[in-house]
C-alpha cells in the first residue's frame, strides 16, 4: 500500500485538534522528570546512551504537544519506556536511589500510556460517521 505525502502527513497528524486532557499533562510531566533524570545523568557521567534516552523523552513531549498521531506515540513510547526499566536492570540497577524514583516515575508513564491507548482507541471505534446529506437536484 503506497502512500501520498499529504496522506502520510494527515495520519502523523491525525491528533491535531483534540484537546490535552490533565492526563496528558501527567504524562508530559512524567516525561520530564524522566528525561531531566536522563540528562542529569548524562552531565555527570558523559555516558551517550542517557543523553539519548533523555533527549527521546523531550522529543516525545515535543511531539505529542504539537499533534502528531498520540496512539501512535503512546505505542512507541510504552516499549522506549519499558526498555529503560529492563536496561536498568540489566546494568546491575547504578545509581540505585536515583533509579528507583525514576524507574517509578516510567511505570506511571507506562500506566498512563497504555490507558490512553486504549481509552483513544476504543473512543475512535465508538466514533460513528454522520449519513451524507442527501442530495437535491432541481428539476
Amino acid at each position: 500500500m503506497r502512500y501520498s505525502l499529504r496522506q502520510m502527513g494527515s495520519i502523523a497528524f491525525e491528533s491535531r485538534g483534540e484537546p490535552m486532557t490533565r492526563l496528558h499533562w501527567a504524562a508530559v510531566g512524567l516525561a520530564g522528570i524522566t528525561a531531566g533524570v536522563h540528562l542529569y545523568l548524562y552531565s555527570v557521567q558523559g555516558f551517550l546512551p542517557f543523553l539519548l534516552a533523555g533527549l527521546g523523552f523531550l522529543g516525545a513531549v515535543v511531539l505529542l504537544v504539537a499533534g502528531v498521531n498520540r496512539r501512535l506515540l503512546y505505542a512507541v513510547g510504552v516499549p522506549f519506556t519499558a526498555s529503560q526499566i529492563a536496561v536498568w536492570f540489566v546494568q546491575g540497577m547504578p545509581e540505585f536511589a536515583l533509579g528507583v524514583a525514576d524507574k517509578t516515575v516510567q511505570v506511571a508513564l507506562i500506566g498512563i500510556l497504555v490507558y490512553l491507548f486504549v481509552a483513544e482507541r476504543t473512543a475512535a471505534k465508538d466514533v460513528v460517521e454522520p449519513e451524507p446529506a442527501p442530495t437535491v437536484v432541481a428539476r
